[in-house]
């Protein structure tokens, strides 16, 4: 199993992925917010405004939110869990895939 650390640097490489995707630039502190909708509509813009995501703006946000919920989310409290699970739903509505 790889260890947690780059290099002892002391960041782990889910949230070094998180914050330095390839994809998309995300706006401070996203996944952070109360309001799912605005989780939702914060990773649209950015997966919209991305020129180097190599995938639709759907899957490039909801690949990100997904990333953070599986790595850098495992030890999410149930109601934190539960915002990041609804902007799940929120970014389908979005994106009209309800």
């Amino acid at each position: 199993m790889a260890p947690a650390h780059d290099g002892g640097h002391g960041a782990r490489w889910s949230q070094d992925v998180t914050e330095h995707s390839d994809a998309l630039d995300l706006e401070q502190d996203v996944f952070t917010l109360d309001d799912p909708a605005r989780i939702a509509e914060s990773l649209r813009r950015s997966a919209e405004a991305s020129e180097r995501r190599k995938t639709s703006p759907y899957a490039s946000a909801m690949s990100m939110l997904t990333f953070y919920l599986n790595r850098a989310g495992r030890t999410l409290p149930p109601e934190r869990r539960e915002v990041l699970e609804q902007a799940k739903v929120e970014l389908r509505r979005l994106y009209g895939r309800e």
